[in-house]
């Protein structure tokens, strides 16, 4: 069987959200509502645009909230696969830890649930296409933290400044990436890890592992702080845009 491409997307959805406390307590922040409509209903609509058709979103933190918000488990006909996790896993563990519902796929897209964007999702695919590394990363070269160099050929040779290696540009990571579903090979099930550390250990270990992709074009928001979130809710209810 054919493994179709860029068809299932992973919404990281199992945060704490501990920065947009007290509204987080009792509601996990991709749910909390923007413009009348839960936040990570952008992402869907987002990577829909981009041919997804099947969504997988972990959970952690009152995972009831989710059932109650898709009780079909579908949104605009696609389904929605939930994989709850008891023990929180972090970004990479997450991602281990739905591998059996990846048998189909040979590339995903992976999308931090507290964002919102509308960059241009084909770029990302085109960009990973031109050379299949085992990651690609969507990039902007300015924002609010730039912490990921990359080189002059597009190969990612430093994050957070871990690895002392300065490359030619210095970018901000939005949280949107696509990966193969190889890259589960290099990792452990059941450990609690940061996609950052294991794109650290893919760049040591295999340089030019992991890319990424430079896009500017369009808007990208970390909904990081309840200012934030007050003025993009007012934005979208105001315009209808999230400015």
């Amino acid at each position: 069987m054919k493994k179709r491409r860029y068809k299932t997307a992973f919404i990281l959805g199992a945060g704490l959200g501990t920065r947009l406390r007290p509204l987080t307590e009792r509601c996990p922040k991709p749910l909390l509502s923007v413009g009348g409509r839960p936040i990570i209903t952008y992402a869907m609509d987002h990577l829909a645009q981009a041919g997804v058709d099947r969504f997988i979103i972990n959970t952690h933190h009152s995972p009831d909230k989710y059932s109650k918000t898709f009780p079909d488990g579908r949104w605009k006909g696609a389904p929605i696969h939930f994989r709850y996790e008891p023990v929180l896993l972090d970004t990479a563990g997450g991602l281990k830890n739905i591998e059996d519902l990846l048998t189909e796929d040979e590339t995903i897209l992976c999308y931090n649930g507290d964002i919102l964007s509308d960059i241009p999702l084909q770029r990302l695919t085109e960009g990973h296409e031109q050379n299949r590394p085992e990651a690609t990363l969507a990039l902007r070269s300015s924002g609010p933290l730039l912490n990921v160099d990359i080189d002059e050929k597009g190969n990612i040779c430093d994050m957070r400044g871990t690895l002392e290696k300065k490359g030619a540009m210095t970018c901000l990571f939005t949280g949107i990436y696509a990966v193969e579903t190889s890259i589960l090979g290099h990792m452990e099930a059941g450990r609690i890890e940061s996609v950052v550390d294991l794109f650290l250990r893919r760049i040591v270990d295999s340089p030019g592992s992991i890319r990424g992709t430079v896009i500017d074009e369009g808007q990208w928001h970390d909904i990081g702080s309840i200012e934030v979130y007050n003025k993009l809710n007012a934005n979208l209810n105001r315009t209808g845009e999230y400015q």
